[in-house]
């Protein structure tokens, strides 16, 4: 039974005041997991491919370090659940620091059993980083929750496209401390990683999950609601609602993953230089995040439907250009995961927003990790069979297939503006 005598809701935070600290801790800790996350997605492919000798494994880190997001997913989801967002979100990203650490390890010994292990524990920093995003909506109003996902999302693009960028210097760094060029950037992604969990663990107080708990028990004993009625509603309403967050996020993922993995090996293969694909993959990461504000109130302004078929149309668009682009040509290859990722992004705020607006609170975080493990497991997918089918096929061929996939959105728009 919540107190909710005066001098009980007295003691109760300003929502809006706390939700405005808990956005800019969030962006701090956001900057410096964006340039965590950069490393496995530039050298992960390239660094598998140098100790196998070989392009149809190339693929494997991306899925690996995706698998280990999916379980990160459910671990950061029930420990938030249970003790808030600020220990759920710290244990992930200091989990990703250890499986960076591991990644150097393994590039020291040439260990590629040990490089794979690595990269799946790495792979909780990507699930942390995408778990942040629920945080900036737990305290905002509805609507206005997509703008808060948003604000959190662009704070990942500082790090996230200097990361990519750091690839030369990085690679320096680690051949003067007897590291392996390739796994240089995984050293400024441990750092990166520790010091995001840090900030949270310091700063991310109140934790806004709790406190958004606290919040509306107050308000529903204040109003002397029926809890039954209204919990027997939110139940029936959730359902479809994750269902359809879910397809909309999954869909997203599986396309990105698939034609951004092999985009650094397609252009190592046409004789490009690392500095080149990082370049271009800074750029599908800043159009991954960058949008944001403007994606977020496109869809408290427009509604989630709208906005979610923008995301199939531009992925299709993507997949189009990515598949006709010359392999010489860095210009159009860099358009093309341009609109890579703001098809992601377009995808993964309409989605995050569909969630967030359908799911109780009493089981929020739960069902969230729950969600992004749907999330992370369509990434593992795209980047195991990506690599496959670019050595079967063709690099075009990839990519005009996941253009394809993303068409499968606007049926899912469509039934549920029918039912409605």
């Amino acid at each position: 039974m919540t107190n909710t005598t005066p001098a009980a809701l007295a003691s109760i935070p300003d929502a809006a005041q706390a939700q405005r600290r808990i956005l800019r801790v969030l962006v701090a800790s956001q900057v410096l997991s964006g340039a965590g996350l950069a490393a496995g997605v530039t050298v992960g492919a390239l660094l598998a491919q140098d100790m196998l000798g070989s392009t149809s494994l190339a693929g494997l880190p991306s899925a690996l370090f995706t698998a280990g997001s999916a379980l990160a997913a459910v671990t950061v989801g029930r420990i938030s659940q249970a003790r808030g967002r600020r220990p759920g979100l710290a244990t992930g990203y200091l989990t990703g620091a250890l499986g960076s650490a591991g990644v150097i390890t393994a590039a020291v010994l040439g260990n590629p059993v040990l490089l794979f292990l690595a990269l799946f524990v790495y792979g909780a920093g990507t699930a942390t980083n995408l778990q942040a995003r629920y945080a900036g909506a737990d305290l905002a109003p509805a609507g206005h929750r997509a703008r808060a996902v948003s604000t959190v999302l662009v704070a990942t693009t500082l790090g996230g496209v200097a990361g990519p960028n750091l690839a030369a210097p990085a690679g320096t760094l680690a051949e003067h401390l007897g590291i392996p060029h390739l796994a240089g950037l995984f050293v400024i992604s441990g750092a990166a990683y520790a010091l995001a969990a840090l900030v949270l663990l310091l700063w991310l107080r109140p934790d806004p999950l709790l406190l958004a708990r606290t919040v509306a028990q107050a308000k529903e004993a204040d109003a002397a609601t029926d809890p039954a009625a209204a919990d027997a509603a939110d139940s029936s309403r959730s359902r479809g609602g994750v269902v359809l967050g879910a397809l909309v996020m999954v869909l997203t993922q599986l396309v990105m993953v698939a034609i951004m993995t092999m985009t650094p090996v397609h252009m190592h293969d046409h004789g490009h230089s690392t500095a080149a694909s990082g370049l271009v993959i800074g750029i599908h990461i800043g159009a991954m995040y960058l949008p944001s504000p403007l994606t977020g109130w496109l869809v408290d302004r427009y509604g989630r439907m709208k906005i979610t078929a923008a995301s199939g149309i531009t992925l299709l668009a993507a997949g189009v250009l990515a598949a006709a682009a010359p392999g010489d040509s860095v210009a159009l290859l860099a358009l093309a995961l341009a609109l890579l990722g703001l098809g992601w992004n377009v995808g993964l705020v309409a989605g995050t927003a569909i969630i967030t607006d359908t799911v109780p609170l009493a089981t929020r975080a739960k069902t969230q990790g729950l969600v992004d493990v749907s999330i992370a497991l369509a990434g593992a997918t795209g980047g195991i069979t990506s690599g496959i089918m670019v050595a079967v096929t063709s690099y075009p061929a990839l990519a005009l297939t996941g253009g394809a996939l993303s068409l499968a959105l606007l049926p899912a728009v469509a039934a549920t503006a029918y039912r409605r």
